[in-house]
């Protein structure tokens, strides 16, 4: 026995302990239909006991066909329904941090229409009345940004560097975290962001209590990928929620959801609209065919869900 609990021990010390289990989440889609490509209307929500996992931000199938991008906004059939800056706001730009491989830059709109405030710290610096946050990394061709923050409410976008025949990519689904609320849409109560240059990480303190990280990796030309950490998990309420268009499979920032069921050999997939509800340790939300809309946007992994 002894020297089986030595083997074992030298194995651990040699290897590592072994890997985790992957959770099973629960997928739950809320989507609807709409005529319009500026329209959030695809709404993803995952619940469940997982604590722990990554998000990607992919390229897309189509991205080795792109010759012209198609990233303009398109307003066909759209109602507008957010209020305007008022008359005489400005926009001012705030560096909240820069150093040799990135800079983190904030927003700030006097008379926005939105009065809440969420402080972000860096380092010994806070900063207030942000609405928007984007971070760039330093690349031979100038700084990209690659992702950006809306602290009043909690959405992020991520984008991973663009092929080098581009100059960048486009921007497509949004995702949240955290203990997610619904109204007229969803969003993340946050009370204070922390911002930690050396680890490239973010650390958010939700309204009601908890918190999560969300630690940045160096993009690439195949993705962006985030490490999420959150202090405990969600109970009642979505824990991650992607949000994204869909008009049809040709005009769309998302048109399928791919998922590895629990146990399963295999992925599992459906469209957009057609899916209803799945149990995954990972999946995915993209497109297998060019969209005439953000044509670049990156598909969004999201997995292995852990304890």
């Amino acid at each position: 026995m002894k020297r089986f609990a030595a083997a074992a021990a030298l194995a651990i010390i040699a290897y590592g302990p072994a890997l985790a289990e992957p959770l099973a989440v629960k997928l739950s889609n809320k989507s609807h239909p709409t005529l319009c490509a500026e329209d959030d209307n695809v709404q993803i929500d995952v619940r469940g006991a997982a604590k722990r996992f990554t998000l990607e931000a992919r390229q897309p199938a189509a991205i080795g066909t792109i010759v012209v991008d198609s990233t303009a906004p398109d307003f066909t059939d759209c109602i507008t329904k957010d209020e305007p800056p008022q008359p005489g706001s400005e926009r001012l730009r705030v560096t909240l941090h820069e150093d040799e491989q990135s800079i983190l830059v904030g927003y700030r709109v006097t008379g926005f229409w939105r009065r809440a405030e969420v402080p972000l710290k860096v380092r010994d610096t806070v900063t207030h009345q942000l609405q928007l946050v984007q971070l760039f990394i330093k690349t031979p061709k100038g700084p990209y940004e690659y992702l950006v923050l809306y602290p009043l409410d909690g959405y992020w976008r991520a984008r991973p560097l663009p092929p080098a025949r581009l100059d960048q990519v486009a921007y497509g689904t949004s995702f949240l975290v955290g203990p997610i609320e619904q109204t007229e849409r969803p969003f993340v109560p946050l009370k204070e962001i922390a911002y930690d240059p050396q680890l490239r990480r973010f650390t958010l303190q939700f309204e009601k209590g908890g918190s999560a990280t969300l630690t940045v990796a160096t993009p690439t030309e195949q993705a962006a990928k985030i490490d999420v950490s959150l202090a405990s998990a969600v109970q009642g309420k979505p824990f991650l929620t992607f949000r994204s268009m869909y008009v049809t499979e040709s005009n769309a920032d998302s048109a399928r959801v791919e998922w590895k069921s629990p146990g399963a050999k295999g992925w599992r997939e459906a469209p957009v609209m057609q899916f209803k509800s799945g149990e995954a340790t990972s999946f995915r939300l993209g497109r297998v065919v060019p969209s005439r809309h953000n044509t670049s946007a990156p598909d969004m992994f999201a997995g292995p869900f852990l304890k």
